[in-house]
């Protein structure tokens, strides 16, 4: 664990080698969602599986969540973006990485992949989506709701009678971020991709959607406007694929690693996706 300041902001940063201390097979970097989201997401679930395949991996706590400081205001998504571009710049990572981004996650790997098209690899998004106005629109919505529930005791009570004491802590810290600073209302006014610039990013993408989530329906508007994407679908899942079905997504993502030309090494030579659908959401549109 070190901490790492960008620009007068204290990052929190975890960093991990081959756990057989050869050449790393690639670089991917870890990119968690919003408000109930963190690096630990990725710790306890698909960081130490790339680790053990021969990965270089890169993940941190994205600003006003998790360790990294909380400053009041400065949370349009280009500033997320600002954040990865310079993380890497200080670590000196100069080669081609592969982005995974979970929720909001994908949304950052998307913007730097638009913004630095020749040190993007690869993109792995979890339930996500580019920035777009449609998008700016439904996070509007959420947040001001968010914003409005998440301080209410009732609230936070029905939570932990449906979803249990840890969800429910987790929504008592995101309503903590909504209350100290304007991300609520910075997130929705950020500056959009236009649609050329989306159909530009041209390194390979995955998209992987759970089969009842409200964003699968969005997968053949997002295969038809980039040029080599591909989507995937996990059975019986909402939203939190990654949480709920952490054996599938380190299954998919090694897959994926594989495909692009990373020469995986021990128990991840050649893993096998169980459960994954691949195969388009019919009737999908946007």
């Amino acid at each position: 664990m070190v901490f790492i300041d960008l620009d007068g902001l204290r990052f929190h940063v975890q960093r991990l080698g081959p756990q057989d201390t050869g050449p790393p097979a690639a670089t991917v970097v870890l990119l968690h969602g919003l408000l109930t989201d963190s690096l630990a997401s990725y710790y306890f679930t698909l960081a130490p599986a790339l680790a053990a395949a021969g990965v270089e991996v890169l993940m941190y706590d994205q600003r006003g969540h998790g360790r990294t400081g909380r400053p009041p205001t400065g949370y349009r998504l280009e500033r997320f973006v600002d954040d990865l571009e310079a993380l890497l710049d200080r670590l000196e990572v100069t080669g081609p990485v592969h982005l995974l981004g979970n929720s909001f996650g994908g949304t950052v790997a998307f913007g730097l992949a638009a913004r630095r098209p020749e040190q993007v690899v690869g993109i792995l998004a979890i339930e996500s989506e580019p920035a777009t106005a449609a998008w700016a629109a439904k996070l509007d919505g959420i947040l001001r709701r968010a914003e409005t529930e998440l301080v209410k005791k009732s609230t936070l009570a029905w939570v932990a009678a449906k979803r249990g004491r840890h969800t429910a802590r987790l929504a008592r810290s995101a309503g903590t971020i909504l209350a100290e600073t304007s991300l609520a209302r910075e997130i929705p006014a950020s500056r959009l991709p236009d649609e050329a610039q989306l159909r530009a990013i041209r390194c390979p993408v995955l998209a992987v959607y759970g089969t009842r989530s409200d964003l699968a329906a969005q997968a053949a508007w997002l295969d038809g406007l980039l040029p080599d994407c591909r989507s995937a679908f996990v059975p019986g899942q909402e939203h939190s694929v990654l949480i709920e079905t952490p054996d599938v997504v380190r299954e998919l993502t090694l897959s994926w690693l594989r495909e692009q030309g990373a020469e995986l090494r021990g128990l991840a030579a050649d893993p096998p996706v169980r459960e994954a659908v691949r195969e388009p959401a019919r009737g999908a549109v946007r």
